[in-house]
């Protein structure tokens, strides 16, 4: 068995807009889980959440819009397994912290692309916007899962966006896809979500060009040659 006393994990960073409130609330539930439930079973909730949260988009676009209903109840659901799990596990002093975060972010990784697979599938948004979302993420992910190993920070967020606040945009814009799933542009019309979606990703494309440059140089005035 490998020992884990000289791991050292790296430094959370979390500045997310609700980030203040949602620590609070974790903190008070993390007292009141009960003790048969762990930090496992609480990641295991997260990720079929998200795979669930697939499946409902595919099945409103494909039958019922009120099926978005489901969607935004397995977000909330996904929020409070992956969200948990570690601070029940630091909670209960209990934590594993190599298994936790590989465990953690390699089910994220499936439970996005699940995620992902569904809303392209629904028809709500097309499926190049979904893809270009999609390796968005995953660029930022590989981003935050190197700078944890190199410079010992482990970005959660990006300036005031992170999980929690996407998750609440996600949801508000379900609501809106009950009524309507098309935007009017200059006369033209287009996907709702594929505006949306468009938006995002010159925002996720900005932050992770600043994140990467500041990575570089920090990593090479640190490593000079």
């Amino acid at each position: 068995m490998t020992s884990t006393a000289a791991f050292k994990d790296a430094k959370r960073q979390l500045s997310g807009l609700v980030s203040p409130f949602e620590r609070r609330a974790l903190l008070w539930l993390v007292a009141r889980v009960p003790s048969r439930i762990n930090s496992d079973h609480l990641t295991i909730l997260g990720f079929i959440a998200l795979i669930a949260a697939g499946l409902f988009y595919w099945l409103a676009g494909a039958h019922d819009r009120l099926w978005l209903h489901g969607v935004n109840a397995m977000l909330f659901l996904n929020w409070l397994g992956d969200s948990l799990d570690g601070n029940l596990a630091r909670f209960r002093r209990k934590s594993r912290p190599r298994y936790g975060f590989y465990v953690d972010h390699i089910v994220d990784a499936f439970g996005t692309l699940a995620l992902f697979g569904g809303m392209a599938l629904s028809g709500f948004i097309s499926e190049r916007v979904a893809f270009g979302l999609l390796a968005l993420y995953y660029l930022l992910m590989i981003n935050s899962n190197l700078s944890a190993y190199t410079l010992g920070r482990f970005q959660v967020s990006y300036g005031l966006f992170g999980p929690t606040e996407l998750r609440i945009v996600l949801a508000i814009g379900n609501l809106f896809l009950l009524t309507r799933t098309t935007s009017t542009i200059l006369g033209q019309h287009y996907l709702m979500y594929d505006v949306g979606g468009c938006v995002a990703m010159v925002g996720m494309t900005v932050t992770l060009v600043i994140a990467v440059l500041r990575n570089t140089v920090e990593l090479y005035c640190e490593e000079r040659v």
